[in-house]
């Protein structure tokens, strides 16, 4: 089985910084609430971590989450609930997604590409 994978990088924007802090974790307190049920459709959560910026060619986003999933349609149903949350108001935020892979056949798209 193939594992698929979502990368997220955020920031908070002025809309996050103008809430105030009851009203930041209430709407946090929701949104962990609805994260409980993932792990029996089988999402992992691999880190959610503050970006390091002292590496070379890092991204200016403040936070990073990386997530597993069995199933593309299962990463699909994960970031529904992002949106309808209305996280992407809050946040400045950028989603990549990706099947697992290995070096040879990352060689080869970058050959064919």
């Amino acid at each position: 089985m193939s594992h698929h994978y979502l990368v997220e990088l955020f920031t908070p924007n002025a809309n996050w910084k103008a809430l105030s802090v009851e009203q930041r974790q209430n709407f946090l307190g929701a949104i962990a609430s609805a994260m409980q049920g993932l792990s029996s459709m089988g999402v992992e959560v691999l880190t959610l971590a503050e970006v390091e910026h002292g590496i070379d060619h890092t991204s200016q986003h403040h936070f990073l989450g990386i997530w597993r999933f069995p199933e593309p349609q299962v990463r699909d149903v994960l970031l529904a609930g992002i949106k309808a949350s209305g996280w992407y108001e809050y946040f400045d935020h950028v989603n990549v997604a990706g099947k697992e892979g290995g070096f040879p056949e990352h060689l080869k798209a970058l050959i064919t590409m």
